[in-house]
Parts: C-alpha cells; sequence; structure tokens
C-alpha cells in the first residue's frame, strides 16, 4: 500500500502594504511577506514596483520573487479593445505563473499597495484562483486614509456620506457623483485633473477640495486644489472634506 500524499495546496495572500510609507504596512502583512516561500509583485517593465519597495525590509533571500511586468501601462486608452486583450491576456498569465506555485504546495503572497481590494491589482488573480486554490486578503492601510490624515479638517465628521470616485468617470458622471455626497476622494486623477478641477468648480466645490500626490511617500506634495500643478502624477488624488453637520 503507497505512503504517499496528496501535495496540500498552498495559500494565496493578497497582502496590502499600504501606501508608500514602509512604517504603515501592518505586522500582518510583515510576517506573511517574510513566512511564504513565493513573494509576487506587480510591477511596470524594467521596474521594481512601489508594492516591493515597500515591503523589501522583510524580503529573505532564499524566498521565490515573482515580478509581474504589466504589458501596458499608459501608452494605450483604458476603454480600447487592444488594451483590455492585452491586460486580460497578462492577468491570465499572472494566475498561470501563480497556480504553478501553488499546486506545488508552496503559499504565494501578493504584494499591492494599498489594500488589495481597494481597486488593486490583486483581485484579478484572485478571482481567476479563488475557486482553485485557499486565499486570504489582508488589508492594508489605504492611500485615500493616508492622504487624507494630512489636511487640516477630518474628511468626515457626524452624519458626512463619503463617496470615493475614480477620476476616470465621464464627466457627466463625476459630476453626478461629486453633486450627491458630503465629502469625496477623487482617485486615479493623473491626466484627468484639468476635467477633474472644472467639474468642482461649476458646482462651488473648487475651493474646499484638496491636491494630494504620493500621499505617506517621501515626495508627497499637499496643497489645496487651487494651488495644483497643471499635470498631476500617477498617484495623485484630490480629497474633499465633508462639513460635519447633522442631518
Amino acid at each position: 500500500m503507497s505512503n504517499d500524499h496528496p501535495i496540500q495546496p498552498g495559500c494565496l495572500y493578497g497582502v496590502g502594504t499600504g501606501p508608500g510609507d514602509p512604517e504603515l504596512i501592518t505586522l500582518k502583512a510583515a510576517r506573511l511577506i517574510g513566512e511564504c516561500p513565493v513573494v509576487a509583485h506587480f510591477c511596470r517593465r524594467n521596474g521594481g514596483g512601489q508594492a516591493r519597495r515597500i515591503a523589501e525590509a522583510h524580503l529573505r533571500a532564499e524566498q521565490v520573487e515573482l515580478p509581474l511586468a504589466y504589458p501596458v501601462t499608459t501608452e494605450l486608452p483604458h476603454g480600447s479593445d487592444t488594451y483590455r486583450e492585452r491586460i486580460e491576456a497578462f492577468f491570465d498569465e499572472s494566475a498561470d505563473a501563480l497556480a504553478e506555485h501553488l499546486a506545488a504546495g508552496r503559499s504565494v503572497a501578493v504584494l499591492n499597495e494599498g489594500d488589495p481590494f481597494f481597486y488593486g491589482s490583486f483581485m484579478h488573480v484572485y478571482l481567476r484562483l479563488r475557486d482553485r486554490f485557499p486565499t486570504r486578503v489582508i488589508p492594508g492601510v489605504l492611500s485615500a486614509t493616508a492622504a487624507a490624515a494630512q489636511l487640516p479638517t477630518p474628511l468626515t465628521m457626524r452624519d458626512d456620506v463619503l463617496t470615493v470616485i475614480p477620476g476616470t468617470l465621464p464627466e457627466a458622471d463625476l459630476r453626478d457623483a461629486l453633486a450627491d455626497t458630503d465629502a469625496a476622494v477623487i482617485m486615479k486623477v493623473g491626466s484627468h485633473l484639468g476635467q477633474i478641477t472644472r467639474v468642482l468648480e461649476e458646482l462651488g466645490l473648487r475651493e474646499g477640495a484638496w491636491y494630494v500626490a504620493k500621499a505617506s511617500m517621501e515626495a508627497e506634495e499637499v496643497r489645496p486644489l487651487a494651488e495644483a500643478p497643471e499635470r498631476a502624477p500617477y498617484f495623485s488624488m484630490i480629497v474633499l472634506p465633508g462639513r460635519g453637520e447633522r442631518r
């Protein structure tokens, strides 16, 4: 009679590394990064990736590192068929690469800036692998709250309703979202800064809005939206604090 036992699959961990400051990584995330035999991270081509930089102090020489390099970033319009085809194929390939390690019994920590389920790349491989392997998500400090922490006023108080808005929305949708909330965090500003500023001005909200770039990083920049530069980097957002009024 054979004594062979089936290999127990590894666990897929989506690990939030926080917004940029390595000291904002959680104790649980740091522990799992150090324990997993395989650590994967998303990155640009020929780039180390922001999440890996944040987690670097917790990596060990004997671990297998698996860079997952995006085939495209801003070279193609995100709404184009070509972009969608290439990025979906990339996530398929990334999931297959992770599955090889998981099927062999090796747990994998997939690093994700901020929080894995808050606009994180991890969610795309998670959706492809969750039915095949055990999975766990380790939450991280959000870039939105890291940005809000730098302002001279609270983001939300009392009965304020907070809305998180992708800056990539069409102008009409952006206007509707901003008109129906008390406080807002507008993500993915980048090249959409002009349109967002215009909508806020039309709604009479520009004066109370703040521009935050690279929240919690060494190059962090915080200023009233009226003083924002003409061009915004990828890691930038606009924060509109609520007024904290009771209904």
